[in-house]
Formats: C-alpha cells, sequence, structure tokens
C-alpha cells in the first residue's frame, strides 16, 4: 500500500488507495475503467475471437475506442515507468498485464496508463535494478506481442526523455543487462 500512496504523490498513475483495514489484512483499491494493455496490443488478447468489450477482433483496432495510436501508448508507458523510476520504485513484475489504459472520463479528456500490481515492487536508487526492470518489460513485450521491437524502441524513447541526464547511465546498463541475459538463455 505504501507504494501506491507515494507513487502517487509523485505523479505516477496508480490505483487509488480507497479502503484500509490493518486489523483485518484488507485494502480495497480503485477500479480502474478500461482494459489491460495486454489486451490492446497485437496477439495480446486473452481470447483473440471475442476481441476487446465482445466485439471481434477482426472488426476492430481495440485502440480506436480509446482515440489512441500504439505510437501514443508506447510513449505513455514510457512516460508512466519513467516516473515511477524517478520515485526510485521499482516494479519488479513489469508486463503488459500490469498496465491499464483507462477510459476517458469525458469527452475532452484523454485516456491515461495506470501501473498495477505492485507486489513484487521495492524501494532501489540504483541503476542496476531500473535497468533490469525495463528488460523484463523488453522480454514481456518479445514473448507476448510478435514484431513487438519497435513497439519496445517507442517506450526507451518516451522514457529517455522523461528521465533525462539519468538516462544514459540507464541505457547503458539495460545493454550490459541484455548481454548477461542473452549469454544466460545460450548456456542453458
Amino acid at each position: 500500500m505504501c507504494w501506491l500512496l507515494g507513487l502517487s504523490r509523485s505523479g505516477v498513475n496508480v490505483p487509488g488507495v480507497r479502503m484500509v483495514d490493518a486489523s483485518e489484512g484488507l485494502l480495497g483499491i480503485e477500479w480502474i475503467e478500461g482494459s489491460s494493455v495486454k489486451r490492446l496490443l497485437p496477439s495480446g488478447a486473452e481470447d483473440s475471437e471475442e476481441g476487446v468489450d465482445g466485439v471481434s477482433a477482426e472488426d476492430q483496432n481495440p485502440l480506436d475506442a480509446f482515440q489512441l495510436s500504439v505510437d501514443a501508448l508506447m510513449g505513455l508507458i514510457g512516460v508512466e515507468i519513467a516516473k515511477m523510476h524517478l520515485a526510485d520504485i521499482v516494479h519488479g513484475d513489469l508486463t503488459t498485464s500490469n498496465m491499464m489504459l483507462r477510459r476517458p472520463s469525458s469527452p475532452d479528456s484523454t485516456p491515461e496508463l495506470v501501473l498495477i500490481d505492485f507486489g513484487l515492487s521495492y524501494h532501489s536508487t540504483l541503476v542496476e535494478d531500473k535497468a533490469v526492470d525495463l528488460y523484463v518489460l523488453e522480454r514481456a513485450f518479445a514473448s507476448t506481442h510478435p514484431d513487438s521491437e519497435p513497439m519496445f524502441a517507442s517506450v526507451l524513447e518516451a522514457y529517455g526523455k522523461k528521465m533525462g541526464k539519468e538516462w544514459t547511465a540507464l541505457r547503458r546498463r539495460l545493454d550490459d543487462v541484455r548481454l548477461r541475459g542473452r549469454k544466460r538463455s545460450m548456456v542453458g
């Protein structure tokens, strides 16, 4: 719960805390009206025949309902992750299933990307931890969404802009983490 409150205060879009009962171990959080990013991207829908909101996948681009392009969505993802990392929180399980696109509350408002599921998150100022967070997301993109390299490149572009001067060291460390990941997969 403390991550949600701290991140919200830092301007990161996370579910709002609605109720806490410490004696019973209960936490009530906001319902996000929208869809998981996994369902909005190609090959991400749990039921590809149904599509989103009961409309067949062949008849719609799920992002049309949000009036958002894939590139714009990738930009939202990059910015939210950067805001989280600037607050020195590492998610620990960044996947497109742990991101929701909130429907606009009025016709003149824009959709918001909301990060969810902070069960594995922790506080860290280490460049290594943030780079591993990004690598986990990159692997999630590759395993869930075909031909996702350009999408993830857009995420990193937006992330880098938001991170500012911290991005140089993070980019280098991400490259190191990628190399270690490749070596591990080759060795077994």
